[in-house]
């Protein structure tokens, strides 16, 4: 839909469901029953969102729950909540199979003053990967549960920073927005990408992901491609009657592994991971079709040239293979970092030198949505949780961290907003 229409969309398409969710309920199948008595002892406002959103299953493709919710929770609180519908992920885009009956998924902008069009924008994405792991609290400090790092820690410690800052009376109700977007975990194709249709423009983006509570100084690139072999299917008694695609495609694989890739003093060395091999339909039948996909973490260079190093390897192995290239992908991107330390009227006691000092930089090897979003505007990164746990079984966030990053996220929003 038109970003222009989005709040009269908001009034006439989503006002029925705000009934169905008032009150901050949600529907049976998007929130899960509390499992453990441990939960009763994380009970302020941060720990309560963040929960209610991890108990949201959302995988890439499935973020209709999730996105209500957050539009039910941020209206609720005298937000303004514009939705941009966006279409279904196609099996070949999410790598996961889910039912065709799903309701139809949004990217959600909400603002609390009456200008979309603020000076800072505050962002993260709402979709995860598979599995969903339900959420758990143990050790009383540890919450464990699927997004609960990636990136819904995020997502809570932002909107809970905003509502504190706005509270205090520290910002203006024009000044910061929020926007929460599908697909990241995929690429943003229908999220941050579609988001640019906003036509809007900031002086500062804050994008939220696990950097363990450091400023990320940059992240890597990355590329996507597939290797393709053709053979001839024969009976493998008889193996001179055809030629396999799997023993094709293997030495061209081998290659990619040995292959050395230029390096970059902030970014390290370029990787490369052979992610998934498929061939042939049986053991004793000479394989017709082979195929295997390879991601890169770029560390220096453009995405093109990553790509021409091992386009040129695997055709020195055997001109007939195909390589069959993502258009998404990008090089290295450098990220802004430039907050000073100093003392804010809003520093907690027991959190003097977190006030006062600047923060810890990273540099980090994933991908995010910063360079799907377009703009000439600052970009910092940050967010509780470590990346090492996310995407794992035992993908957990400190509730003292998300305590943290409430503080963080108001120190950058003010930093950004200062002339």
């Amino acid at each position: 839909m038109q970003w222009a229409n989005a709040w009269a969309c908001w009034c006439c398409t989503f006002a029925p469901l705000l009934c169905t969710f008032s009150n901050a309920s949600i529907a049976p199948e998007a929130q899960r029953p509390l499992q453990h008595s441990q939960h009763s002892t994380l009970t302020s406002p941060l720990f309560t969102l963040h929960r209610e959103l991890v108990e949201i299953q959302s995988i890439s493709g499935d973020e209709f729950n999730i996105g209500s919710y957050l539009a039910t929770y941020l209206a609720n609180r005298s937000f303004h909540a514009e939705l941009q519908h966006v279409e279904p992920l196609r099996a070949s885009e999410q790598g996961h199979v889910l039912p065709c009956d799903k309701p139809k998924r949004f990217n959600l902008l909400a603002y609390p003053g009456q200008k979309r069009n603020t000076r800072i924008l505050v962002s993260s994405h709402m979709d995860t990967v598979p599995p969903y792991w339900p959420y758990e609290v143990r050790n009383h400090n540890d919450i464990w549960g699927r997004g609960s790092v990636d990136a819904k820690g995020s997502v809570a410690t932002q909107i809970i920073a905003v509502e504190e800052l706005l509270a205090a009376g520290d910002i203006g109700r024009d000044d910061v927005s929020l926007l929460f977007v599908v697909d990241e975990e995929v690429g943003g194709i229908h999220g941050m990408k579609r988001a640019n249709d906003l036509g809007l423009q900031w002086e500062a983006v804050i994008f939220g992901e696990p950097t363990e509570l450091k400023l990320a100084s940059g992240h890597k690139g990355m590329a996507s491609f597939t290797v393709k072999a053709h053979g001839k299917a024969a009976h493998s008694g008889y193996p001179w009657l055809g030629e396999s695609a799997n023993s094709m495609l293997i030495p061209a694989l081998a290659a990619l592994d040995d292959l050395e890739f230029p390096s970059s003093e902030k970014y390290g060395n370029t990787t490369l991971n052979i992610g998934t091999m498929s061939g042939g339909v049986a053991g004793n039948v000479l394989a017709e079709e082979a195929a295997a996909s390879v991601t890169m973490r770029i560390a220096t260079g453009t995405r093109e040239d990553a790509l021409k190093i091992v386009t040129d390897a695997i055709k020195n192995v055997d001109e007939r293979l195909e390589v069959e290239t993502s258009s998404a992908g990008y090089g290295p991107i450098d990220i802004d970092s430039d907050v000073e330390g100093k003392t804010w009227p809003w520093r907690k006691p027991f959190m003097p030198s977190y006030s006062q000092i600047g923060f810890d930089t990273i540099t980090v090897n994933y991908g995010t949505d910063i360079p799907n979003l377009h703009g000439d505007h600052k970009r910092y990164l940050y967010g509780p949780g470590s990346i090492l746990v996310a995407h794992s079984d035992h993908e957990h966030v400190k509730a003292s961290d998300l305590e943290q990053a409430v503080e963080g996220y108001k120190r950058l929003i003010l930093n950004a907003l200062e002339p």
